[in-house]
């Protein structure tokens, strides 16, 4: 679920962490109106939420950060300079702080990670990840998704997309702000090259509904299952994951794969 800053994340609440989020006073999120304010209605991949950076994860912006972090621009990514060779590119849509994304690119070292996330602490903590197990593979963008794949991917240039627990956004009247919606989903499935994919992985059934309804109504993508996937191996069990199976939640995957 969300990260404090990001919506997507790789490490889903617990209860009382829940019930804590749904009894806190609401407040708009960044890019969406307060009551009785008509602004102009705009994709956002994140809920800007305070977040503290730690000693360590500050010493990895400045160490790694010239060589992982690259630059938003209103131009296409040149992918092999980025990485210094070529390979398929896997776009990752927030990772909070960066576990799973840490986990996926070691044991898919022939695969290049592109990942977004504007949480600040979460970025620091991905660069140190990277770091300490020695990963190559991963760039990271610290900028809005939605503007990314706007500005930065032409049509059929991904080969997949990561989306793991985005925030579920509980309250029926707060469901509109979900991440995975219909244009999202058009803009994502254009880039995606023919035979490509789009993994998302939730633990709350109603937004696990919402998306099957979303991802089946891309004519361009199909799925890979009946309804929804079984886990893929590459994506791992965060410990929050383990704990809510250990108490009998669900976690529902779903993988679509771009039409040639």
């Amino acid at each position: 679920m969300t990260s404090s800053n990001s919506t997507p994340n790789t490490e889903p609440l617990d209860a009382a962490a829940t019930a804590a989020i749904e009894s806190a006073p609401e407040s708009a999120p960044a890019g969406q109106a307060p009551e009785g304010v008509a602004y102009p209605k705009t994709i956002k991949s994140y809920v800007r939420r305070a977040g503290r950076t730690t000693t360590g994860q500050a010493k990895a912006f400045e160490e790694l950060g010239p060589r992982f972090l690259l630059q938003y621009h209103k131009a296409p990514i040149d992918a092999p300079a980025a990485y210094g060779r070529g390979g398929a590119l896997i776009l990752e849509i927030g990772f909070g702080m960066g576990e799973a994304t840490a986990h996926i690119a070691r044991v898919r070292p022939d695969d290049n990670f592109l990942c977004c996330e504007v949480h600040e602490p979460g970025v620091g903590a991905l660069l140190k990840r990277i770091g300490e197990q020695e990963i190559e593979n991963i760039r990271i963008l610290q900028h809005d998704a939605v503007e990314v794949i706007d500005n930065m991917l032409p049509e059929a240039s991904i080969d997949g997309v990561h989306i793991f627990f985005p925030d579920p956004w509980h309250k029926k009247k707060h469901n509109k702000r979900r991440l995975i919606q219909s244009p999202l989903i058009a803009k994502l499935a254009a880039r995606i090259k023919p035979g490509g994919y789009i993994h998302c992985a939730t633990d709350w059934e109603p937004y696990a509904q919402q998306m099957l309804e979303v991802l089946n109504a891309e004519p361009t993508l199909q799925n890979t299952a009946e309804a929804y996937a079984p886990k893929p191996d590459y994506r791992p069990l965060t410990k929050f994951e383990n704990r809510g199976l250990r108490l009998g939640h669900g976690v529902w995957d779903l993988v679509f794969t771009r039409k040639a």
